[in-house]
């Protein structure tokens, strides 16, 4: 009978400090090894002079190179040429090491001296008189065999120093190699564990290629209808100050370079341009009021007092072009100065046409309606929110946000102003004065408050569209509304345009408030844009914080059924063809000419919550739409992007400003209005259903679409607030903004825009940065020119992430924009294949500004590793 005898603690210990000793000299002759490897000075043929290595691969293929080499060694241990019982304990731990350095050995004759001195070293026995491994042999102690232990134990400190060792040469972390030093992988780790830098952490499965590979198409049709209606920074004359230059396509982005583009930071020209797509510096009449101007200025800068039409520009017309509409309803454009009768018939810009954008909203239809790809997306919208909160657990700022721009407001639903007895309206074949019409209401003066108004949208309109919509007749009168909100009325809207005034008076006094106001064009006749201009002219509502957007009012079926219009096509012509006539010869329609210099785009409003039946296959073109029922939202927002890419492209080849396309979208009813906006859309208002769609919602965040939101109008209409998913937007990393949709029915103050800041601020508990954030979003979404947003966020605004920053003027933290930023960076790399479980994305690479927080957390971590 065998009987294993424990050896004693004197014998363990020594033992122990043996295995200690032979393990460190191994290790030391290989790093000697190594470094000489590094410091090799043989050069290659070519007379480079690089690493013996014939090329170094990143750290995390090197990483998994060694464990498959480990296991492969592991697996064929028996084959080897050298016995596993004749090979030192130092060098089978460590075997892979030892063949890979002896196989570098080989190329290089210049390290077979420090090889052979290494490798003494490495295969030494301990002295026998310390410990000594016998194989089979045994020892009789009173007729007992007592075979000798074949591994020692170790205590505390050699195991961690065992293990320390292993995780370095077991691939667990980096060995030596030329660009990665042990300092520098040390600061990686470090950096990562006080929140320095953020690592995504995306291992793309097989099963996921197809999955990505679907969502990256999406992405690519965005970039289509982006690129062909022209409405990308660079497309737009406006955007060219004088330091500004044309942007190559790969790098032009809607709302500023490509996030994954790398260009060199706070560069006053951003890098390689294409300039044959440059322009003149963009002027604009009258010229906007200098940066700084003290209120003690004699002279005013306002702008009733220095605009005069005669001043204005009116170029001539476009010789050797013309336009028409198509049997497909989009106007084209032809180039009649080329040679052959087929290239002048041909139009002479790809606009996409019903049938191809049609095909391409079914495909982003199925693949956001794809189980796998919605469970795929929700979860990476958790994470990225988790991440936000992880963030700001340690990187919380807390600096004064200020407001900036609000991009979402109803001109007709600022505020209205009384005046007494004028003759206003003609009704029943005669003209009422003011007086008069208020007798008629059984009204009088003392009578009139914001009750009697009834103009507030309370609990009776929530779900009610209908009932919101009555809100803008005071007191449910139409003719109140006629006489003091509409531009072609009886008196041609000169109470409205006193309120305008009085307004555009107030935004230039605060100074700090921009606002884009939207006004509309019914497609009813098409005089309707001169009758716009004029009126906007003629009152000289011209204001540098001013600019407007024209909204089209989907009400084909009321125009229909009150005998206006005969089909679709009419409200296209009445809405496109003023604008074509213009572009081709602004002397035409001088006013629309000069009006149009501070128009920034088109919107589309109505009820989306209304039922769209589709009771045709395939839909007819607009001059065969002639039923009583209105088309649906997807064919209207068609019609509006096709026709508008056809004058962007032709207005741009003039030098005369573009426009884009910001509609109303996902504030109630199908999905496909979300879905036609991401096809087509710079930007849309509301957005709140992108909720209830994450596959959606997250090709949303990945291009960066604007979305200016309204809590506290969704919550008077489809949303109460607390619901509302603006703050779970915000964290994700969508581009979000507030703004204040109508603020005469939603808001109670003179300041609507800071009521919107101050609620959010409050319900949602946003921190000062945020609101920062929101500010700069709502800037960068905006249609002013270039020169205006450089003096609000910045000269280099349009670069991504902490390089297009400017924390003086925005008041936003460098490093809440540089995770912004390495965070989007992480999610389109693995979208577009180039995150694998070797090859990580470069935003984990790269530094965050410091913060107090960080500096601390780094003192911590370098004291708690010292003391280890």
């Amino acid at each position: 009978m065998k009987v294993t005898v424990e050896e004693s603690p004197t014998k363990m210990r020594t033992r122990s400090a043996a295995a200690a000793a032979q393990t460190a000299a191994a290790i030391k002759a290989v790093e000697e090894v190594e470094a000489a490897i590094l410091k090799s000075p043989r050069k290659r043929k070519g007379g480079q002079a690089p690493s013996v290595l014939p090329k170094q691969p990143s750290p995390s293929e090197t990483a998994t190179k060694r464990k498959e080499e480990v296991a492969a060694h592991v697996d064929s241990a028996s084959s080897d040429e050298e016995s596993e019982s004749d090979v030192p304990m130092t060098r089978r731990r460590y075997r892979p090491i030892y063949l890979e350095i002896k196989q570098w050995n080989a190329k290089d004759p210049r390290l077979a001296k420090i090889w052979r001195k290494a490798e003494k070293r490495l295969n030494a026995e301990p002295p026998t008189t310390i410990s000594s491994p016998l194989s089979n042999s045994s020892s009789a102690v009173g007729g007992l065999h007592i075979p000798e232990s074949k591994d020692g134990y170790f205590g505390y400190n050699e195991e961690k120093s065992l293990q320390q060792i292993e995780q370095k040469y077991w691939a667990q972390r980096r060995g030596y190699y030329p660009e990665v030093f042990e300092d520098e992988e040390e600061g990686d780790e470090l950096k990562k564990l006080t929140g320095e830098t953020h690592a995504t952490e995306n291992i793309v499965s097989a099963e996921q290629i197809k999955l990505l590979q679907s969502l990256q198409k999406c992405l690519e049709l965005r970039d289509k209808y982006m690129l062909k209606s022209r409405q990308r920074l660079g497309d737009d004359p406006r955007d060219y100050d004088g330091l500004f230059t044309a942007l190559p396509d790969e790098h032009a982005d809607v709302s500023g370079v490509r996030p994954d583009i790398h260009i060199p930071l706070h560069t006053e020209n951003v890098s390689v341009r294409s300039q044959e797509n440059s322009f003149e510096p963009w002027n604009i009449y009258p010229k906007p009021p200098p940066p700084h101007w003290h209120w003690k200025d004699k002279t005013l800068l306002s702008g009733d007092d220095e605009f005069r039409f005669e001043d204005c520009a009116i170029p001539g017309e476009h010789e050797g072009w013309s336009f028409g509409i198509d049997v497909k309803g989009v106007f084209q454009i032809y180039d009649e100065t080329k040679e052959t009768e087929e290239e002048k018939k041909k139009p002479a810009f790809d606009i996409p046409d019903i049938r191809e954008y049609f095909l391409d909203l079914e495909y982003v239809l199925g693949v956001i309606a794809d189980g796998p790809t919605k469970s795929f997306a929700y979860r990476r919208l958790k994470y990225l929110s988790s991440k936000f909160d992880m963030y700001s657990l340690l990187n919380e700022f807390q600096e004064l946000a200020d407001m900036k721009v609000d991009t979402h407001v109803h001109h007709s639903s600022i505020k209205m102003k009384r005046s007494p007895n004028d003759e206003v309206i003609f009704r029943d074949g005669q003209v009422l004065t003011l007086s008069q019409v208020f007798e008629s209401l059984k009204l009088t003066a003392y009578d009139l408050s914001i009750d009697t108004l009834d103009m507030h949208a309370h609990q009776d309109s929530f779900h009610r569209f209908d009932k919101f919509n009555l809100k803008y007749n005071p007191i449910g009168e139409s003719r109140l509304r006629e006489i003091f909100l509409k531009t072609d009325n009886y008196i041609q809207g000169r109470y409205l345009a006193e309120l305008t005034k009085e307004l555009m008076t107030d935004l230039e006094q605060s100074k700090y408030q921009n606002v884009e106001w939207r006004i509309s064009i019914y497609g009813r006749n098409p005089n309707e844009w001169d009758k716009l201009a004029k009126w906007i002219v003629n009152n000289k509502l011209y204001s540098h914080n001013v600019r407007w957007l024209i909204q089209v009012p989907r009400l084909y079926e009321v125009y229909k059924a009150n005998g206006s219009i005969r089909t679709f096509e009419d409200i296209v012509t009445n809405v496109f063809k003023p604008l074509f006539e213009v572009t081709k010869d602004p002397r035409t329609h001088p006013e629309l000419h000069v009006f149009l210099q501070r128009v920034v785009g088109f919107d589309t409003v109505d009820d989306e919550s209304k039922v769209e039946r589709r009771i045709h296959k395939k839909f007819p073109y607009p001059k065969l739409w002639d039923l009583p029922q209105s088309p649906p939202y997807s064919y209207w927002i068609y019609y509006m992007f096709a026709n508008v890419a056809s004058l962007n492209n032709w207005r741009r080849v003039r030098g005369f400003n573009t426009f884009v396309l910001r509609p109303h979208c996902g504030e109630a009813g199908d999905t496909d209005h979300l879905t036609s906006a991401f096809l087509t859309s710079h930007s849309i208002s509301h957005g709140i259903l992108l909720r209830k769609v994450p596959a959606l919602q997250y090709l949303f965040y990945l291009k960066q679409i604007g979305i200016a939101m309204s809590p506290l109008s969704n919550n008077a209409l489809f949303l109460t607030y607390e619901r509302n998913p603006l703050p779970d937007f915000f964290k994700t990393g969508l581009n979000v903004s507030l703004s204040t949709d109508d603020p005469l029915q939603f808001h109670f103050t003179k300041e609507p825009l800071l009521e919107e800041y101050s609620v959010a601020a409050h319900i949602y508990k946003l921190p000062q940065s945020s609101l920062g954030e929101l500010a700069r979003n709502s800037v960068r979404q905006s249609g002013f020119e270039m020169s205006i947003k450089r003096h609000w966020l910045g000269k280099d605004w349009y670069l991504p992430g902490a390089a297009g920053n400017d924390i003086n003027k925005t008041n936003v933290p460098d490093i809440r924009l540089a995770y912004r930023h390495q965070t989007l960076v992480g999610e389109l790399d693995m979208i577009s294949g180039k995150i694998t479980a070797v090859n990580p994305s470069p935003a984990a690479r790269q530094v965050i500004l410091p913060t107090e927080e960080i500096i601390a957390a780094k003192a911590m971590a370098k004291s708690s590793i010292s003391r280890g």
